[in-house]
């Protein structure tokens, strides 16, 4: 049904109760995270809303092997990465918590279409944290449909707790959704997108929340249709803010511009004109990502689904403490310039499978209240 899905009511919680779900921004001291997985994946089916977020070589590869398992020379790197990353977090005092594995080669369908799986590596983009409130996205890749259903047990103990728990409307991802004439823009062309506006989608990385603002950019899986339901599904107590991106194939904000601390913001040079920024966000420190360290491994150049600037995709422990990847040389030095506290981890070959630190989490649980930084 095209409806709002909430599980919630008075005597489905226990009354004072305490919600196990609180996070409001992007830098809160972080206390409770999930983390994605990698078991079970395999290269998402064939799609034009997959293919043309997918760069050059890689697209192709997709198309041609789309269903089969990843070869161990992908896997096993970006597990060994994946454990490493756990590992730190749990050593900085967080709670991990992990999705269910699955086994993506499974086939599902609709009366429409039907697909093979992908992974539940990412989930940053299936799901949104407002507060108390856990938001399943309307996600526009049809292998990614049913992605939520490996966190249900996270999910379903959440809101045991206390947690908000809603669904956005299902999507349909009928053709109707999608602009047979689309091509990626080429350079000096005006941004477009593959999206129609048929229905709400949207993903949850293409936002970022700072407090009572949150700031959001249109993109090959997010149109506008999709900002509009959240923003009525929020209300007044908060503002949506649309920032507009310069990427030719634009998917999810975190490397094209992310907050590091009330008042710090990193943007991509490539993708944001400062001059076309919210005027919001006029008094904040603007901070330029510097070029990206080359990554020479061609399998990791060509596997790669962040592209160029990987190096944004860091995760704030706290205001201070930040964690990136050591390739990332002077992305390293320009946060400890800007007065943050680098913590190392290696995690450049996860990016095959859809992200970097910030993609690879959802931060569940933050300190700090709810408040306006504007």
């Amino acid at each position: 049904m095209d409806m709002v899905t909430r599980v919630r009511g008075p005597d489905a919680v226990p009354s004072g109760q305490v919600s196990p779900v609180s996070s409001h921004d992007e830098w809160g001291m972080l206390e409770e995270v999930i983390v994605g997985r990698l078991e079970g994946a395999v290269i998402p089916s064939d799609h034009p809303v997959v293919t043309c977020n997918i760069p050059g070589m890689a697209a192709r590869a997709q198309a041609l092997f789309a269903g089969f398992r990843y070869p161990k020379i992908m896997i096993e790197p970006a597990q060994r990465e994946i454990d490493g990353f756990v590992a730190l977090l749990q050593s900085l005092g967080i709670i991990v918590r992990r999705p269910d594995a699955v086994d993506h080669r499974k086939r599902f369908s609709t009366p429409e279409w039907s697909s093979r799986g992908f992974c539940n590596s990412c989930p940053r983009d299936s799901m949104l944290v407002i507060g108390d409130e856990i938001i399943e996205t309307p996600m526009v890749w049809p292998c990614r449909y049913f992605e939520t259903h490996s966190y249900r047990p996270i999910l379903k103990d959440y809101f045991q707790r206390g947690a908000r728990w809603t669904s956005a409307p299902r999507p349909q991802l009928t053709d109707e959704l999608f602009d047979p004439e689309f091509r990626v823009p080429k350079k000096g062309e005006p941004i477009s997108y593959i999206l129609t506006e048929f229905e709400p989608v949207f993903d949850a990385a293409d936002f970022f929340r700072c407090g009572r603002d949150l700031f959001v950019t249109r993109s090959n899986v997010t149109n506008a249709s999709g900002i509009e339901w959240l923003r009525r599904h929020l209300g007044d107590g908060y503002r949506i803010h649309e920032i507009k991106s310069c990427c030719p194939n634009p998917m999810h904000i975190d490397t094209t511009i992310l907050p590091l601390g009330p008042g710090k913001i990193l943007i991509n040079p490539e993708y944001i004109d400062v001059d076309h920024l919210p005027a919001i966000l006029k008094g904040w420190d603007i901070l330029v990502a510097p070029e990206p360290d080359p990554i020479t491994d061609p399998m990791l150049r060509i596997t790669s689904l962040c592209g160029k600037w990987l190096n944004m995709n860091v995760l704030m422990v706290d205001e201070k403490r930040v964690i990136v990847d050591p390739h990332h040389i002077a992305m390293t030095r320009a946060l400890e310039n800007w007065g943050f506290e680098p913590i190392l981890c290696e995690f450049l070959h996860y990016a095959a499978f859809g992200g970097g630190f910030h993609c690879a989490t959802l931060d569940v649980r933050r300190r700090g209240t709810l408040k306006s930084y504007f």
